[in-house]
């Protein structure tokens, strides 16, 4: 029996954070759109696997800390039970929610959603294999490729056990383990690694690189590192993982580098060293598509590719690998499809570690000016100076402004501390409209707040902060 043939003027490949708000986009423009994806809702990893149940667990763990850290107020709780399954359930249940919210989006705009695997037969022809086990051609005026990332792993490092995690099964949450590896300094080791502390496992981490967070300024990194370092047994740094064994009680890790223990014993291993994209396997060699050598799709500023009718989005499209930056470049990409003059081309993508206190930055970092050659003054206000931060008992932050000197203009905005990923946000409206230091100075904050440390880190560049004294030289 031959495959059902079809046509759509937009086909979006991959249903996450790039694939589905293009989708919706295009729609609501007016095209005619068929999208697909092998979950049974739009949603991808980031509502699936990724952003939403790892911050659904990691508010369960502030929670936790929250809870002890109340003692030092004269609030205090009993020990916490923590009843793993309804845990889980309570992490699906969000899942659910979402998905749900989605494929109800997606009926009402009068998408065509195929759940299966789709893949090219040339530029202008797919061919799906659904889920049912049937099988549809379908031709389409254009393609969104929105195929997304899968966790990366170490060659050599493989090992056939449930013992060994990467970020997906790791929040399946199956158990908590008494000691955790985490192999990996990035934001999703620590991230996963503070939701597995919170719920009462030790855990490690190793990190190949001087420092955790590479791509942060240290400034802020040394901030969590602090933290870090007593909600952790350890982290040790300069360090690689040469060998792994399963053994009867858990994992045998051969450490090489800095580490005082060259050979440990964990129950369970998290390897968390970043993500590839998902370019293979799609039949793009059956088109002019270029890939590059890590595997992302070429594109240009308009999300195009090679291949007129073919346009990438998101993960695979090259980094950073970032759900709001992949939503950002879908709806450009729909918009362009539709035929309106736009481009990709922002100037503040916002990074957000969902740690405990967090880390965010936008803009260019205080490092990237200065690898640029860029006159920078960097103001800093010190969270001790806050007085809601002082209320919430959390002085352990900081927010610094990266300034040019010569235009006084916003180049990056770094804040480390609780609530940073809601503060950012204010930072990447301040350079996207080239925003200068005495904008943000003469922007009424309210009181008190934690965004009035933005206001005055803006006070600290002209040397007039109010609670921090720092006369301006010069």
């Amino acid at each position: 029996m031959s495959p059902e043939t079809n046509s759509t003027q937009l086909a979006v490949i991959g249903g996450g954070p790039a694939g589905y708000p293009a989708a919706f986009l295009a729609a609501d423009l007016g095209l005619q759109v068929t999208l697909i994806d092998q979950e049974p809702r739009p949603g991808g990893v980031c509502l699936y696997r990724g952003c939403i149940p790892s911050k659904t667990l990691l508010h369960a763990a502030k929670l936790l800390a929250e809870a002890r850290e109340a003692a030092d107020w004269g609030i205090e709780f009993s020990e916490p039970k923590i009843n793993l399954e309804k845990l889980r359930a309570w992490k699906e249940s969000v899942v659910q929610q979402l998905t749900g919210g989605t494929a109800q989006l997606a009926k009402q705009r009068k998408i065509n959603f195929i759940q299966g695997r789709a893949r090219f037969l040339d530029a202008k022809t797919l061919r799906i294999q659904t889920t049912e086990g049937r099988e549809e051609v379908l031709t389409f005026g254009h393609t969104l490729v929105a195929t997304g990332s899968r966790p990366a792993t170490i060659p050599g490092l493989s090992l056939d056990t449930n013992r060994l995690m990467d970020s997906t099964s790791a929040l399946e949450l199956e158990d908590i383990p008494e000691t955790l590896l985490v192999i990996g300094g990035g934001y999703i080791g620590l991230e996963l690694g503070t939701v597995y502390a919170a719920l009462g496992s030790q855990v490690s981490v190793v990190e190949m690189l001087p420092g955790l967070l590479p791509g942060a300024d240290r400034d802020l990194v040394r901030v969590l590192s602090k933290r870090l370092e007593s909600l952790f047994h350890s982290i040790v740094l300069n360090t690689t993982v040469a060998q792994m064994e399963e053994v009867e009680d858990g994992i045998k890790v051969i450490l090489e580098g800095d580490a005082e223990k060259p050979e440990q014993v964990f129950e369970k291993v998290l390897m968390s060293v970043g993500r590839r994209p998902n370019s293979g396997d799609l039949g793009l060699e059956k088109t002019k598509v270029e890939i590059d050598q890590r595997g992302f799709i070429k594109v240009d500023e308009q999300r195009r590719t090679s291949e007129p009718t073919i346009y990438a989005i998101g993960d695979v499209a090259g980094e950073p690998m970032l759900a709001h930056k992949a939503t950002h470049e879908g709806r450009v990409a729909a918009e362009v499809i539709a035929g309106h003059k736009v481009a990709f081309e922002p100037h503040a993508i916002p990074a957000v570690v969902f740690t405990d206190p967090e880390v965010a930055w936008c803009g260019l970092t205080e490092t990237q000016a200065k690898e640029e050659g860029h006159p920078i003054k960097v103001a800093r206000f010190p969270w001790g100076a806050s007085g809601r931060a002082v209320t919430l008992g959390r002085t352990d932050g900081l927010t610094k402004l990266v300034i040019d000197t010569e235009t006084e203009r916003v180049l990056g905005v770094g804040v480390v501390g609780t609530g940073a990923g809601e503060l950012i946000s204010e930072g990447v409206l301040a350079i996207e409209m080239a925003a200068l230091a005495s904008d943000v100075k003469l922007s009424i904050h309210p009181h008190p707040t934690l965004t009035e440390t933005v206001m005055e880190a803006a006070e600290v560049f002209f040397g007039q902060s109010t609670h921090v004294y720092r006369p301006k030289r010069g």
